[in-house]
């Protein structure tokens, strides 16, 4: 039975868009932005990066998140919000289902929401779609081709094929699940994006799961408050109050959120500070360094915290066993005086993301020898800071086996040195290689190659089958019939 008081509206759908990297979720993003954001101008006007957008198609509403990655989506649902309604998994019709597209699905299906398989680049002339459908049944994925409720459309960024298509799956689906919000209820809902404005303080985007938001209002996320001092849209209009499903800029919050704070508003702020209180996370523990460690400080910089909180994340899921990753500074802007200045003292290395040097940065660097490393996308970050991690990395000194010479003669025996005759039995003998001397199978001795001949001539190796003599020098007598197992010590660098 429905409450007398309940006000309940059908919301837009809220999407997000995941897959693997370079399969094409960026620009099946801009390609849906160009053809549908409503507006008197082609593409619609975007003032600035919200993390979500609007579209509309029949006259209804669809919002998408504008951060595409599992990475930042995990980050979300991390804080136990429910971000999105209907996930896109977005697969390469030329290279089919890869690591990250296997990740995509078990985000996914922990998030508990319906999927649509977008083909992507569909106008590629080896795109195979009928193999990615094949393929996705084996990671437990039936299409609706196949008899399962997985539909699929075939896109294409570049010339817009299965654009309205995809659109119009997105509605369906959200009919189906009846996505509805009650007005009635207290503002709730999910930040998807912040950073620091040096003009208009803390900004942050949020998405409405219920209630209406409007100017005035006190609200709170686990890390802030604030009175609700501006409102607007995506495309940077001024909003009296806010609705559910409509990603919305907001002002007015003390400090800078976390992406994914579920933010409610309150009557009061004592209420608010109630909130805070009882939301408040533990402080981290202090770093510790064990014998054997090193440590690599940096300092991140990034576009928006979005970004900042996704890069955090898979950075503390690298194996830190023997190289620990210590951020000193991680926080959203430019790259200043300050961040160099401290990339000195800490001994610590700049990685931007999607950010650049100011001014007066650019000139401070030029006097000082640090090193900034500058990335466009989050996969290329991480591989940049797994490669400065393996070359920190002490090597392991691996024993390898070359060969086996079984001894037929002894020539000449003196203090710690002998000549002896043999013939290699397995593998190659290198002149300088070490020696370990078996007899009955038990090892009597230890050596090296200080010579080695063939028909009285110096040689560098000797193979399988050929006869030679070596000089050894080492502990142990040789005798005839011992076994000389012939190996050489190798450094090998661990991958990360």
């Amino acid at each position: 039975m429905k409450d007398s008081t309940q006000k309940l509206i059908t919301k837009p759908p809220v999407v997000v868009v995941l897959g693997h990297i370079d399969h094409g979720k960026t620009s099946l993003l801009l390609a849906i932005r160009e053809m549908k954001v409503p507006s008197g101008k082609p593409g619609g006007v975007i003032t600035q990066h919200l993390g979500a957008y609007q579209v509309e198609k029949n006259n209804r509403k669809i919002t998408f998140i504008d951060t595409p990655g599992h990475e930042a989506f995990s980050q979300m649902r991390s804080r136990g919000a429910k971000v999105a309604d209907i996930a896109i998994l977005v697969i390469d019709a030329v290279e089919g289902i890869q690591v990250q597209t296997k990740e995509a699905i078990s985000h996914i299906r922990k998030a508990q929401i319906p999927m649509i398989v977008a083909i992507n680049k569909i106008d590629k002339p080896t795109a195979n779609p009928e193999k990615i459908k094949r393929d996705l049944q084996k990671e437990g994925i039936l299409v609706e081709e196949f008899g399962g409720k997985v539909p699929v459309v075939n896109t294409s960024a570049k010339t817009g094929q299965g654009i309205e298509e995809l659109l119009e799956l997105i509605l369906l689906l959200a009919e189906m699940e009846n996505l509805q919000a009650d007005l009635s209820k207290e503002a709730e809902g999910v930040i998807i994006e912040a950073y620091l404005d040096s003009k208009r303080g803390p900004v942050a985007t949020l998405i409405l799961s219920e209630g209406q938001l409007k100017i005035g209002e006190i609200v709170a996320t686990p890390s802030t408050l604030g009175k609700v001092k501006s409102l607007k849209d995506f495309q940077g209009k001024n909003l009296e109050n806010a609705l559910p499903g409509q990603p919305v800029l907001l002002i007015g919050l003390e400090k800078v959120p976390e992406v994914g704070e579920i933010i409610k508003a309150f009557p009061n702020f004592e209420k608010a500070q109630e909130y805070l209180k009882k939301e408040k996370k533990k402080e981290g523990e202090f770093l510790r360094v064990k014998p054997g460690q090193k440590v690599l400080n940096l300092i991140l910089k990034t576009d928006v915290l979005g970004s900042l909180e996704a890069i955090e994340e898979i950075l503390k899921r690298l194996p830190q066993d023997e190289i620990i990753l210590r951020i000193l500074k991680a926080e959203v802007g430019e790259i200043t005086p300050s961040d160099i200045e401290l990339a000195k003292t800490g001994r610590a290395m700049i990685v931007g993301f999607r950010t650049k040097l100011n001014p007066a940065a650019q000139v401070f660097l030029q006097r000082e020898k640090i090193k900034i490393l500058q990335f466009e996308v989050i996969y290329d970050l991480i591989e940049g800071i797994r490669k400065l991690m393996e070359k920190m990395r002490k090597p392991e000194i691996v024993r390898v086996e070359l060969g086996k010479i079984k001894v037929l003669v002894n020539f000449w025996a003196e203090k710690n040195r002998q000549i002896v005759g043999g013939r290699v039995i397995e593998g190659e003998v290198k002149k300088g290689g070490e020696i370990e001397i078996v007899r009955a199978e038990e090892v009597i001795g230890h050596g090296r190659i200080i010579n080695l001949q063939i028909n009285k001539k110096d040689v560098e190796r000797a193979t399988k089958g050929q006869e030679c003599g070596i000089l050894y020098e080492g502990e142990g007598k040789i005798l005839e019939g011992d076994i000389l197992i012939i190996y050489t010590y190798q450094r090998e660098k661990k991958e990360i």
